[in-house]
C-alpha cells in the first residue's frame, strides 16, 4: 500500500512506511528517534537517512545504488530515484517503490497531489537509479 507523505520532503520516511507496513506519522516517530526529519533536505540528496531508518525498521538494503536500465531489470522490490536533478550542483530526488507481485508491478508514490498513488504509468517516470530492497 502506498503511503503518503505529510511534508513537501517526507517522501523517503513515506518510502520506508510503505515498505514496513506502517503508517506515516509511525515511521516518521521512528525516524525523529533516529534524528532523521523530513525538513532536513539531505533527506532526498543523500541515501544514509533512508538506509538507516530502513535498518532501524528491519529492513534489509542492498549497499550499493544501481543504475536504473529498464523496468524488467529491476529486482522485486527497489527503492527508485525519479525527478533527479541537481540544484546548485547538489543532486536531489524524489524516493519511490517499486513493487513486483505475483507478476504485476506497481510504483508507490507518496507524492500527496497524486490522483491515484499506485502507479503504473511507468514510461512517465524516469528513474536515475534504484537501491535492491531486501525480502520482505
Amino acid at each position: 500500500m502506498p503511503v503518503i507523505q505529510k511534508e513537501p520532503s517526507g517522501c523517503g520516511i513515506a518510502a520506508c512506511a510503505a515498505l514496513a507496513g506502517l503508517t506515516y506519522d509511525t515511521a516518521r516517530s521512528h525516524a525523529a528517534e533516529l534524528g532523521i526529519h523530513a525538513g532536513d533536505r539531505t533527506l532526498w540528496s543523500n541515501t544514509a537517512h533512508v538506509r538507516r531508518l530502513l535498518r532501524a525498521l528491519d529492513i534489509d538494503t542492498d549497499p550499493n545504488e544501481r543504475p536504473f536500465t529498464g523496468w524488467e531489470d529491476l529486482p522485486d522490490r527497489a527503492l527508485l530515484a525519479i525527478k533527479w536533478r541537481l540544484i546548485n550542483g547538489v543532486p536531489f530526488w524524489h524516493w519511490v517503490v517499486f513493487v513486483r507481485e505475483a507478476g504485476e508491478s506497481v510504483v508507490l508514490d507518496s507524492k500527496a497531489a497524486l490522483k491515484n498513488n499506485v502507479r503504473r504509468d511507468f514510461a512517465r517516470m524516469k528513474p536515475k537509479w534504484w537501491i535492491e530492497i531486501g525480502p520482505a
